[in-house]
């Protein structure tokens, strides 16, 4: 049986949503295949514990959701709600707890309790991060130009990126630089002293990655997080209604009212092409989807390794892709609980505690300690953990005086995710729930059920690659113009037609949305330019008199060409307008004329 659509979206993850419901908001005729049997990727809620509890499998929170994207698709309308996290609340095994809330004042009282020096930095330090995330953040929605390219739309993106970044002075470009090379340790040992705080702190720079606080560029991935905005607030956090399954199936049901078709059960195995160009997809089920466009969010080495067929690729992409960093040590556990946990160090019930991070990190040295040993090959004695208990906010998500918490922890070693390894993960389980026991006795015998998913099964059934949730790893060679090869940073591939989405692309890592909007923008600044092409390219030929009626100074047959100068000249302008479509995403109005202006696109890129 053979489709047919004007696009057709690989993957019904959140990228893959987003893209579709922008595609069809434009008018494209768009069909979503996902391979599982409920979309949102790893943005997905499930019930492993039966229908009464609704668990968030991998990601747990959202944050880089853009505002005006919700606005574009109208999420709310579709049931987006997001309840704001609380503050970070870090018992420790001594019986103290470092909190940090909202409130300056009480902030500087908790961190004092551990050093009046720390205290006195945290304004420097959060001022810090505002300034180059002020910088950087920005970025995150861009498409990247293609650094180094000569060609003429190519120059106009990156002097643009030049101009986006006119405001930065010597000292904000050596900030820039030092945050981007640097480790996590590195900033926070500029400013703080005491173990508590950098335990805590060194969490955002190490959550998700194969790297250890003191690895070189760990200080990015804290910022990647901070950068983040939910209902306009910076860094901030919270928690979807019903699970992160929430967003995903708002944003399918926003997808589904501008006109896109989702499938499930839809495994593309083949991304089709000829002669270059991409001609559509092909299902496990063997039925066939013909489209000249495709836009694949799948994991760049699926995509490019293995539903399309390698020889058909440059050689320099084909080992960029197959080079591509994507490892992780990462463990989620969520449990389904009979009661909430008392701590012993902050016993009395406090929303700020239940409704917020609860950090397990006694130091820096212990979380590096912990990522040393899964690089020699052995699960971590100690793992950190990252805890949430979405359920203090959301009702529907468990049954009255029941709850359900969600433990992201690390590390395992990365060749786990070559095997299932279920003994070693549910011993390490065990040693994460006891953590939780030493600083809220009672806490195991509350445990009512337990899923643990490991690299493997991350990879296996989600689709992540080596487990990594940001589909490669956020690293100064795997970020802006190199997510994911040389070139192809603008979510464009060698296959003309075909196109990136996912979270190894730029704007990725995390639940963003930013890909698949981006991605949008894109297709339709070229369909765009490929329109001005065959416009110049088919200009309106006078009539030609017959050579032997023409004086000799006239026949026009004694020279390479019968267009006029004049006729030359236009040309070369509808050209030069063309490429100005493609760098700049415009839509020109009127006939070139002097004195006519370029209308800016609402897709401008």
């Amino acid at each position: 049986m053979t489709g047919n659509a004007d696009v057709v979206v690989v993957g019904g993850g959140h990228n893959g949503l987003v893209a579709a419901a922008y595609l069809a908001r434009a008018g494209l005729t768009t069909v979503v295949c996902e391979r599982r049997a409920v979309t949102g990727g790893a943005a997905v809620s499930e019930h492993p514990f039966g229908p009464d509890y609704t668990v968030t499998s991998l990601s747990y929170v959202v944050s880089l959701l853009p505002p005006d994207l919700v606005r574009d698709l109208r999420l709310e309308q579709h049931g987006y709600r997001v309840y704001p996290q609380g503050p970070y609340f870090a018992p420790r095994a001594d019986g103290r707890y470092l909190r940090l809330p909202h409130d300056p004042a009480r902030r500087y009282a908790e961190i004092a309790k551990f050093s009046a020096g720390d205290a006195d930095a945290y304004p420097r330090y959060e001022e810090h991060l505002a300034g180059i995330g002020r910088v950087l953040g920005p970025l995150l929605h861009q498409i990247p130009p293609r650094l180094g390219s000569r060609r003429p739309q190519d120059l106009l993106r990156q002097a643009r990126l030049l101009t986006s970044l006119r405001g930065i002075d010597e000292r904000g470009a050596v900030d820039v630089t030092r945050l981007l090379t640097g480790s996590i340790a590195d900033l926070l040992e500029g400013y703080f002293e005491s173990d508590a705080m950098l335990g805590l702190l060194s969490v955002s720079g190490v959550i998700g990655t194969w790297a250890g606080p003191r690895s070189a560029g760990t200080a990015y991935v804290m910022l990647h997080h901070h950068i983040g905005e939910t209902d306009g607030a910076a860094g901030a956090w919270g928690f979807p209604r019903g699970g992160m399954g929430g967003v995903s199936g708002a944003l399918a049901r926003a997808a589904r009212m501008f006109g896109a078709q989702i499938r499930t059960d839809a495994e593309v195995a083949q991304i089709r092409t000829s002669g270059g160009r991409v001609t559509g997809v092909t299902l496990a089920s063997g039925e066939a989807i013909d489209a000249p466009l495709v836009v694949t969010t799948a994991h760049p080495q699926i995509s490019f390794l293995r539903l399309l067929d390698p020889a058909e690729l440059p050689a320099e992409f084909v080992a960029d892709i197959r080079g591509w960093r994507s490892r992780s040590g990462t463990v989620k556990i969520n449990l389904a609980l009979d009661r909430l946990p008392v701590f012993s160090s902050h016993p009395e019930p406090d929303p700020q505690v239940y409704g917020g991070t609860i950090v397990l990190a006694e130091s820096l040295d212990d979380i590096e300690t912990a990522f040393q040993q899964a690089v020699a090959g052995e699960p971590a004695t100690l793992p950190f953990a990252d805890i949430c208990i979405p359920s203090v906010f959301d009702d529907s998500l468990a049954p009255a005086g029941k709850h359900i918490m969600s433990m992201f922890t690390q590390w395992v070693p990365s060749g786990y995710a070559d095997a299932p390894h279920e003994a070693e993960l549910e011993a390490y389980a065990d040693r994460v729930l006891a953590r939780v026991e030493k600083v809220a006795p009672g806490f195991t015998a509350s445990v009512l059920h337990r899923q643990v998913i490991g690299p493997h099964r991350m990879q296996e059934e989600y689709g992540l690659v080596g487990g990594n949730i940001f589909h490669g790893e956020l690293s100064l060679g795997q970020m802006f113009h190199a997510r994911p090869a040389a070139g192809y940073a603008d979510l464009r591939t060698p296959v003309r037609g075909l196109y990136q989405a996912g979270s190894a692309t730029h704007g990725g890592g995390g639940v963003t949305g930013i890909p698949g909007r981006n991605v949008v923008r894109q297709i339709l600044a070229d369909r765009r330019a490929e329109r001005w092409r065959r416009r110049v390219s088919r200009p309106t030929r006078p009539s030609k008199p017959a050579a032997q009626d023409l004086p000799p100074h006239q026949n026009h047959d004694n020279v390479t060409s019968w267009w006029s100068e004049p006729l030359l000249q236009s040309h070369r302008r509808g050209w030069s307008r063309a490429l100005r479509v493609a760098a700049w995403g415009t839509r020109v109005s009127g006939s070139g004329r002097p004195g006519l202006r370029a209308r800016p696109s609402p897709w401008r890129c």
